[in-house]
């Protein structure tokens, strides 16, 4: 018998890095199945639970199929104009086993340390949340058919433009514009998207924006709270690499998210005289969101100044300004303007208030003492992170306005956008065939 020589992995593999990214994808892939999939499908009235969850499902698969055909190397791959990289398939052997690598921003982190295969799902659970996210906006409306077209399309003509520029080596992160873990690429960008697809969609019916209860309070909060500790693997795996700045991201995570739903549930009770639960899932979510962009370049008072800010600005644009009567004749349904781009937006910002210099995500070694960091005005920076930060909001908001607008436009042409007007009224059993409750009827 020949004796052989083997051994598990190449040396550039840490089995550790390997592991957490591993982990942290799959957090991140329950904040959608089951996460948002059971919070919508809780959140909505009775008639909308089953089209709600399901546009969530369905997001997550089709992303999935367009990811790995094409749209990851448009993201991350080698460059092909200053906002995209080049559409390639991602599928063999020797791409998916080999040494991860961004080719466009590989100069300014160290060697990943695991294969190409967990760098493509750990962005790709990403993206998926990003078009899950956005479909809060539309929830009790639009026509399935249309979104099954429209979350490939978007996926493939926005999104990859935003995670380019400012992750894929781009020219926003070339020009030094931070986003740890996605305060822009995904929230930033669904809030916009959303709020711009509700408007050209169109409102529910007057019924359903009058009277829209929750079916189920506690499938939300179960929801909410698989979203929440998800977010751990959002934020912790934005390093690449299990150090001592992605357990700081995770500690900054839960530090803002907490005193954003304290925050929130008091101005609730301020306002309104009772503290609500629904207030208290907003809440979190805004927390989540807004230290989304700076988990790891804030230290823990960095975090609870995000947190406060999380429940107050996010709390007025929800309840104030989108309340406004110019406002109000766009429906979005779950005032995902307010919790994913006002607070993705106002983190955004934040970073170039807080970031700590001494928050290093990579370590630097000899002359590059001390490592990669960012800092904000408030650590001795001049404004220029803070007029970065502005910059590439601005390109997120108007790129994202403009493109979901036509990409919305041509799909009208092809198919209703909305749902007619008897579907509307019966809901999930006239567009699915399925309701969420059979109770009451007789035998079964």
């Amino acid at each position: 018998m020949v004796p052989m020589d083997l051994v598990a992995s190449p040396k550039w593999l840490d089995t550790g890095d390997n592991a957490w990214q591993l982990a942290a994808a799959t957090f991140v892939g329950l904040q959608s199945i089951p996460g948002l999939t059971v919070l919508y499908g809780g959140i909505v009235k009775k008639k909308w639970a089953i089209n709600s969850a399901f546009m969530s499902m369905y997001a997550f698969a089709s992303v999935l199929v367009v990811w790995v055909l094409f749209d990851y190397n448009m993201a991350f791959g080698p460059q092909w104009f200053p906002f995209l990289g080049k559409p390639m398939l991602a599928l063999s052997s020797i791409f998916t086993t080999g040494q991860a690598t961004i080719p466009a921003a590989a100069s300014g982190m160290p060697p990943l340390a695991f294969p190409m295969a967990t760098l493509m799902f750990f962005q790709f659970v990403f993206a998926a949340i990003t078009v899950i996210i956005l479909a809060g906006s539309l929830l009790g409306r639009m026509n399935f058919t249309a979104w099954m077209i429209f979350c490939p399309v978007w996926m493939t003509l926005v999104y990859t433009v935003g995670a380019f520029s400012l992750w894929g080596g781009g020219w926003l992160a070339s020009m030094g514009v931070a986003d740890f873990s996605g305060g822009y690429v995904i929230h930033l960008a669904a809030g916009v998207s959303g709020f711009t697809a509700a408007a050209v969609i169109g409102p529910r019916l007057q019924a359903d924006r009058d009277h829209f209860p929750p079916n189920s309070l506690l499938v939300t909060l179960v929801g909410a709270g698989i979203l929440w500790l998800g977010w751990n693997g959002f934020n912790g795996g934005d390093p690449y690499f299990a150090n001592a700045d992605a357990g700081a991201a995770v500690m900054n995570t839960n530090t803002a998210t907490a005193v954003a739903l304290l925050v929130w549930t008091l101005m609730d009770k301020m306002a309104y005289g009772k503290p609500s639960v629904l207030g208290a899932v907003n809440g979190m979510i805004a927390g989540l969101v807004a230290i989304t962009p700076s988990a790891g370049y804030v230290n823990g008072l960095g975090a609870i100044i995000v947190g406060i800010v999380a429940g107050i600005i996010p709390w007025f644009a929800m309840n104030k300004f989108q309340k406004l009567r110019f406002m109000t004749k766009v429906d979005d349904t779950l005032s995902v303007f307010s919790t994913h781009g006002v607070a993705g937006l106002t983190g955004g910002l934040l970073v170039g208030l807080l970031a700590d210099p001494a928050m290093l995500q990579y370590i630097g070694t000899g002359t590059n003492a001390p490592g990669v960091n960012v800092t904000g005005l408030f650590y001795g920076d001049t404004g220029h992170q803070l007029l970065m930060q502005v910059y590439g909001a601005a390109f997120i908001i108007a790129y994202n306005a403009i493109a979901t607008f036509i990409i919305l436009k041509v799909i009208g042409l092809i198919v209703p956008l909305r749902m007619d007007e008897a579907t509307l009224k019966v809901g999930d059993d006239a567009v699915h065939g399925e309701t969420a409750y059979a109770i009451g009827v007789e035998g079964e």
